[in-house]
């Protein structure tokens, strides 16, 4: 039998240390669950809110609704020659998914190392860093239909994937919850190294054929050294989309900043990194009463301490007006909003 709460404090399930309140709480741990909850025709009435590991989520107020936890778990694989499925449920921890791959000899997801949030989330965001996205890994997912409650299998095509976006945030929001993800990975690696951090951080340690494993581990101590630990600071990583401008736009920019940090984006446009971004505009290391940026990264907002939902979100709007007056570009939130 499903147990619903009811006035449950939301503080430790989001990365931020947010103290808010769900009107209605429900954890689940299996798609029957799922079923079950939504036989009940008072849930569909009600705005529902599904978090995974709460990693990306800013709680600006209580949420009056009915808060979905997914505690799916469960990892398993098959090997067919080269390839490999691996399939985890959605309530699965991102990086222990990693973890498993990489300690498997499964190659792919080294370079997603230490990503916060769940296995749920992924195709949602369709994650990604030092190169590799979501995408390049993923093989399908199973999602309930909230609306018929049947089960539904998404291919990599059906997903819609760009850059941090799927069919989920758009076409097909708050229509479907994703209950497991299944990946295509390799049993011989091909490494992808074209993200200048993980060579040098190679070079450093004199590793000159690296395996997923040291690929992972320098992925990891990249990580470290630039982002905080949720569990010392509240934080969600990165809160702002790097920006994809024309390569016009671009070329406006370089001739007034010529050492602005860019990557090519494909289809003459120039992907900015939002952290440099942030940092011209004097922003890194920066406290505003209970909140601030990260001294090693101006592109994660942290709380201090007490800090309000409201506080982070009134920060991030500054930042978005300072970048927009000084380069012209406009930020985008990459972090859900609750409001």
């Amino acid at each position: 039998m499903l147990q619903i709460e009811e006035n449950v404090s939301l503080k430790n399930f989001n990365t931020f240390g947010i103290e808010a309140q769900a009107r209605y709480f429900v954890e689940i741990n299996s798609e029957e669950e799922l079923a079950e909850l939504f036989m009940d025709p008072q849930w569909h009435q009600t705005e529902r809110l599904v978090i995974g590991g709460g990693s990306n989520l800013l709680l600006v107020k209580n949420f009056e609704g009915l808060v979905i936890r997914m505690n799916i778990r469960g990892i398993a694989h098959r090997i067919n020659y080269d390839e490999v499925l691996v399939e985890a449920g959605g309530g699965e921890n991102w990086n222990e998914l990693v973890n498993y791959c990489v300690d498997h000899g499964f190659a792919g997801m080294e370079n997603l190392t230490l990503i916060p949030g769940s296995v749920g989330a992924s195709p949602i965001q369709n994650i990604g860093a030092y190169g590799v996205e979501l995408k390049d890994v993923f093989e399908s997912s199973r999602a309930f239909e909230i609306a018929t409650g049947q089960v539904k299998i998404f291919s990599k095509v059906d997903c819609h994937f760009g850059y941090r976006e799927s069919v989920f945030k758009s076409a097909l929001k708050g229509q479907y919850i994703i209950t497991s993800v299944k990946f295509k990975l390799l049993a011989t690696p091909k490494l992808n190294l074209s993200y200048g951090a993980i060579e040098q951080e190679l070079n450093n340690r004199g590793i000159s054929q690296p395996t997923i494993k040291d690929v992972s581990q320098v992925v990891a101590a990249i990580r470290v050294s630039k982002l905080p630990d949720p569990s010392t600071i509240g934080n969600s990583g990165s809160f702002f989309k790097n920006p994809v401008i024309s390569a016009g736009q671009f070329q406006s920019i370089i001739a007034q900043h010529p050492t602005v940090s860019h990557y090519p984006a494909g289809e003459g446009q120039v992907k900015l990194a939002a952290g440099w971004l942030i940092e011209q505009c004097g922003w890194k290391g920066k406290v505003v009463g209970h909140t601030g940026t990260w001294k090693n990264q101006a592109l994660v907002l942290v709380n201090h301490g007490g800090a309000t939902g409201q506080e982070i979100y009134d920060l991030s709007s500054q930042i978005i007006d300072s970048v927009y007056q000084r380069f012209g570009v406009t930020l985008e939130r990459e972090v859900n909003i609750i409001q």
